[in-house]
């Protein structure tokens, strides 16, 4: 019983703090949609190029509100797959508390930070430039098709746009918060973040795969476990790299549950992990 008020009081801790962030964002889809006419929709996207400069700043503060976000905008064709992939590789989440807590240099920190940084940006313009080269052009999704998809009929039941994104704030919330429990149960059934350390600190080459493994996991646990092995030294610099590059908080939930068809998000999931794996292979041999 102990266990699952432990459970539930991290759960609610890590879906309070996105509140805000999906609010905002549902606010914007709305006022996009409905206040702006279809030129102007057009000039956001085409300002859209330097989203991936943009996101990758934004991903860096530490939270995972904005990958939250950028997972809303993305499901809206708001924003580009660059500059999603940008927020996600960026995305620090807990990194940055565990190594002030850690006594990690500044100057570690401040690498780390810009190896996510530049990688994240530098692969979200390279991202965007194929799709233009291979003329990939997804149309802007409204807001009242994701409503319809959803089955939340606020489209019909509330003409006020503050209406209509706090309900599909309360969705998404609910989503993440059910789903984030249901991990936080299970990790401790089995054994809690020591196993997740033990899973994730085997050897070197192997480290790199299964720490990105663990950055999969789509709340703060995989991004406190991977800091803290590394500031513990028990995950070398790739291991470290791979595993906080694909760890994009509870991002990854958001998109699953409102961004379609469920093949593209599959493909981005897929995409990140393969590209962080190759990142952290790349500095263990370099490091």
């Amino acid at each position: 019983m102990l266990m699952f008020v432990d459970c539930l009081i991290d759960a609610i801790k890590d879906t309070i703090y996105v509140i805000p962030f999906l609010l905002v964002t549902y606010l914007l889809m709305e006022w996009i949609e409905h206040k702006l006419s279809d030129k102007a929709q057009e000039s956001i996207k085409r300002a859209g190029m330097l989203g991936p400069a943009v996101g990758a700043l934004l991903g860096v503060i530490p939270q995972c509100g904005f990958s939250a976000a950028a997972s809303v905008f993305y499901a809206g064709r708001v924003i580009t797959l660059g500059t999603l992939f940008a927020v996600y590789l960026s995305t620090s989440d807990e990194m940055i508390p565990i190594f002030i807590a850690g006594g990690v240099p500044i100057e570690k920190m401040i690498t780390i930070i810009g190896i996510k940084l530049g990688l994240g940006m530098v692969f979200g313009f390279i991202v965007d430039a194929a799709r233009r080269i291979a003329r990939v052009n997804h149309k802007h999704v409204h807001i009242h098709e994701m409503c319809e998809r959803d089955g939340c009929n606020c489209e019909h039941e509330h003409k006020s746009i503050i209406k209509s994104a706090i309900i599909h704030t309360l969705q998404i919330t609910a989503f993440i918060f059910l789903i984030t429990l249901a991990l936080n149960l299970i990790i401790e059934f089995i054994g809690g973040n020591d196993v997740l350390a033990q899973f994730a600190s085997d050897n070197k080459i192997a480290s790199v795969f299964v720490s990105g493994l663990v950055g999969l996991i789509p709340n703060c646990a995989a991004s406190v476990v991977i800091a803290q092995l590394y500031v513990d030294g028990v995950l070398g610099l790739g291991a470290c790299i791979s595993g906080l590059l694909v760890a994009a908080g509870v991002g990854i939930l958001v998109l699953l549950k409102t961004n379609r068809p469920m093949s593209d998000n599959i493909k981005i999931i897929v995409t990140l992990f393969i590209f962080s794996i190759i990142c952290g292979l790349g500095l263990c041999l370099i490091v």
